[in-house]
């Protein structure tokens, strides 16, 4: 039986970057918040001289623990879903800080067009342009009311770049396709090693227009906006699935929570599993969550006036088919919208190349180290003529090569014996490689559910994930293989591999990107969306729930940047609404 607790003003379910923006939010202006985190705690003294490829990189330290608890997949409806029994596309984060820990720090706003991008989309091509099965819709926000958002959680992260675009003015060597903004980056670039600058070179040299891209590696120390200390980069190339021991990659263990914590009216639980929200249909509200400590398997609940669902994507959705809270999407009536709009990251566009006579120290990098162009992203270029909608963000990341998983050598090279250990000496400082992080828009038949046949540690069933590329993408990719093939041959590469674009069904088994998106999208119609504008759910007037999750779409960026506006987005809602309890009223127009 479950043991009920006293009442708080707000809980938490997950304390990462969301949780941890909304924690600092609200427990400054005096609100009772618990946040409660299955993993568990973490600081940059666990960091310290903890440069474990073989732990972190490989053995997956930092990730769910996927016997206790992972996801199902197919491709198609009509399939069978299968456990993920170890770890392949995706990297699902726990503990303390979540993936904000793991991640490398490249951190974009997403553009303008994305969150209009049905209206803008018909307003340019018409509505025949976008796919019958394409679910496309608004986001039921502009990018010029996130905006202010976006810059307060960039100067809260001190994120480092260039300014491209300031109030509409368009600036000298930022991006000049990004929407306008208020003010500059904190913090100038990083450094722009030789390796990038032969990118820059490259890609001026075929017409587009590179830049350094920003970042959450700090290119100086700083002081950010609660007067926290943050330290500068090291480029000691530990940083993607790896935590910063000099506090030198922005992350909510350093930021936000400490700041929450020197309130005194913040209070973090960790190894404690949310495995229910307490719903109240007749009401339309939660009273509170249940969890269980997994050390002990104490069953709790805790009462709240507000819930914050700040979890991972897949885990946020899951919470809510659980819970019985809002109607799930069914793919073959398109009714129902919990589930709705899964989507991932394209990666099929890229290109390597081998230099004979040139030769950079690749050790030295940072997780967000690199230079992009995009030019070929959003609608910043014609699609008149194209086979699809949207596009990528073209980039070189220098990111460090460690000693164990990179050895990269030509395509014909056997991958053991004397030949591949002479062609890895050969290329491991004189090969490069550029990808496009390309757009993925959403489809009827990609969704997520609730799997019929397999369960977790508790016996509750799983998430279950269908999701399969579609000629939107596949055009894509071929499209973005061409340019980054071309970029690559203007670099000066002796050989040049491009891959030509995806190729079959969607593979979960080799990494790629930790960016699920979709399933509780925002939007301004409750018939099409799960959440308001302020991430508040519409079938739960005190729950709210920011994060990827409220992507209508993934646009051709890291998702981190929007999430975090979402936030600080989030943690006003909640505000206004403990002042006023209602369904917010600006949310609808």
């Amino acid at each position: 039986m479950a043991q009920e607790l006293d009442p708080v003003d707000v809980v938490t379910v997950g304390v990462g970057w969301t949780g941890g923006i909304i924690a600092k939010e609200l427990a400054e202006e005096g609100y009772e918040v618990v946040g409660l985190e299955r993993g568990g705690e973490r600081s940059t003294e666990d960091w310290l001289t903890v440069h474990d490829e073989l732990g972190y990189a490989l053995r997956y330290k930092l990730m769910q623990d996927l016997s206790r608890e992972t996801i199902t997949f197919r491709h198609e409806p009509g399939d069978t879903a299968l456990p993920m029994r170890r770890y392949g596309a995706f990297l699902p984060g726990t503990g303390v800080g979540g993936a904000g820990v793991h991640w490398n720090g490249v951190t974009w706003r997403f553009l303008p067009y994305d969150f209009e991008i049905r209206s803008e989309t018909i307003d340019r091509y018409g509505e025949d342009s976008i796919p019958e099965d394409m679910q496309l819709q608004d986001w039921g926000i502009t990018y010029e009311e996130l905006e202010p958002y976006f810059d307060e959680f960039e100067y809260m992260a001190g994120i480092s770049g260039v300014a491209g675009n300031i109030e509409g003015e368009i600036q000298d060597d930022g991006n000049p396709h990004e929407g306008p903004r208020s003010r500059d980056f904190p913090l100038p670039p990083m450094m722009e090693t030789p390796a990038l600058e032969t990118f820059m070179d490259g890609a001026e040299e075929v017409g587009f227009e590179p830049f350094m891209q920003p970042s959450a590696n700090l290119s100086e120390s700083y002081e950010n906006t609660d007067g926290v200390q943050l330290g500068q980069c090291e480029y000691c190339g530990y940083c993607e699935r790896f935590g910063c021991e000099w506090g030198a990659k922005s992350d909510p263990t350093v930021t936000v929570l400490p700041v929450a914590h020197e309130t005194g009216n913040f209070e973090l639980r960790t190894h404690s599993n949310v495995v229910e929200l307490l719903y109240d249909e007749d009401e339309e509200e939660v009273t509170g969550v249940k969890y269980v400590d997994h050390r002990t398997n104490d069953v709790y609940e805790q009462p709240a006036d507000v819930v914050a669902l700040t979890a991972y994507v897949l885990n946020n959705v899951r919470l809510l088919l659980l819970s019985g809270i809002g109607e799930p999407y069914d793919p073959e009536t398109g009714d129902g919208v919990v589930g709705k709009n899964y989507c991932y990251q394209n990666f099929g566009g890229a290109a390597t190349g081998f230099f004979d006579d040139e030769e950079w120290n690749l050790y030295m990098g940072a997780g967000a180290l690199g230079a992009a162009f995009d030019d070929i992203n959003g609608d910043n270029f014609d699609h008149e003529d194209r086979d699809f909608l949207h596009g990528g963000s073209v980039s070189m990341s220098q990111t460090g090569e460690r000693p164990i998983a990179n050895n990269p050598v030509p395509e014909d090279t056997p991958s053991w014996g004397s030949e591949f250990k002479e062609q890895s000496l050969e290329y491991n400082h004189s090969s490069l490689s550029i990808s496009c992080q390309g757009a993925v828009l959403p489809f009827q038949n990609n969704y997520l559910d609730l799997d019929p046949n397999y369960t977790d540690d508790y016996g509750l069933p799983l998430l279950r994930m269908t999701f399969n590329w579609h000629e939107q993408d596949y055009a894509l990719s071929e499209f973005a293989s061409d340019v980054c093939e071309r970029v690559m041959e203007a670099m000066g590469a002796d050989t040049v591999e491009a891959t030509g674009g995806l190729e079959g069904d969607f593979d979960i088994i080799p990494y790629q990107s930790t960016h699920n998106t979709g399933g509780a999208i925002m939007g301004a119609d409750p018939e099409e969306s799960v959440v308001n504008n302020y991430l508040q759910c519409w079938d739960a007037h005190n729950l709210f729930i920011p994060g990827a999750s409220a992507f209508a779409h993934n646009s051709g960026y890291n998702p981190t940047g929007t999430v975090g506006a979402l936030a600080y987005r989030a943690a006003e809602g909640i505000e206004d609404y403990l002042e006023s309890p209602d369904l917010l009223a600006d949310a609808e127009s």
